[in-house]
């Protein structure tokens, strides 16, 4: 479906907005966000991530099981598409993160990342899911609910990979809810806005131009109902989020290749 661009004025003003939003949110990280309790630095990241959705004009659609404020802690745990995700949870929830490692070296993105929390893991490296389980353990336990990425990985949007297994185990010994949440970039004939995707080999900044570029972009983020942890597999909880989420958005699950260029993309 061919869709009009903005123009190029219209794509410079949204880049120089998001470069002055984020250089704002450093300022915010370093010299306040940490002397704030719990409920007013939650408050501040949703609007600051609300803000990031405002610029890029992003229509977000919200439906299904989404608990109420006062819920005790749980593990959110979505398919993932996009950088745009994060802003997208953080808008509505702000929990911590579980992310890659490579994302602590993005410029700004990464340093405010650290700032605000983020939990990274060596993927490579499976020792280092040890220290990032009981980082999460006691995230959870301090009253924090966390989200993770099951997949490792970003998708197109058109499919989803095998979740992994081993982060869903702090939810078993923390014995809290998992709370499945189902994402997509839909177009306005039905199809998959692959143009929000941030995977495969394209770069950071191939990826804020795409985006910048749409008039409009339009998401929706569904929450499942939650999955009980207590005495159950990890394996097992990692298939029953995985197919509710798969199910709902009627995707496939495809095993993922690793690419030349180091990322994951869909194989046979």
């Amino acid at each position: 479906m061919q869709v009009a661009l903005n123009s190029k004025p219209v794509q410079v003003w949204r880049l120089l907005r998001l470069f002055v939003h984020v250089l704002w949110g450093m300022l915010l990280a370093t010299f306040w966000l940490p002397f704030l309790g719990k409920k007013r630095r939650d408050k501040l990241v949703k609007h600051w991530s609300n803000t990031i959705l405002l610029i890029l004009n992003v229509k977000l659609r919200v439906s299904g099981a989404m608990p109420p404020a006062g819920t005790p802690p749980a593990m959110f745990v979505s398919n993932h598409i996009s950088w745009l995700d994060v802003w997208l949870v953080n808008s509505l929830l702000s929990p911590r993160f579980v992310a890659k490692s490579e994302v602590r070296s993005w410029p700004f993105i990464g340093w405010l990342s650290k700032q605000g929390g983020v939990i990274f893991i060596q993927r490579a490296r499976k020792q280092d899911t040890l220290r990032v389980s009981g980082e999460a353990i006691q995230v959870l336990a301090d009253g924090d609910s966390l989200c993770v990425f099951p997949e490792g990985t970003t998708t197109d949007g058109s499919f989803m990979v095998p979740f992994r297994s081993s982060l869903l185990q702090a939810a078993v010994d923390a014995e809290v809810l998992i709370r499945p949440m189902a994402l997509r970039y839909p177009l306005s004939d039905g199809g998959v806005n692959v143009d929000v995707a941030y995977w495969s080999d394209i770069t950071l900044w191939e990826s804020m131009l795409a985006m910048v570029k749409q008039p409009e972009i339009a998401a929706e983020l569904i929450f499942l109902l939650p999955i009980p942890t207590q005495g159950k597999d990890r394996r097992v909880l990692a298939r029953r989020a995985e197919s509710a989420i798969a199910e709902l958005l009627r995707l496939p699950v495809r095993a993922a290749l690793q690419t030349p260029g180091g990322q994951l993309s869909a194989g046979p």
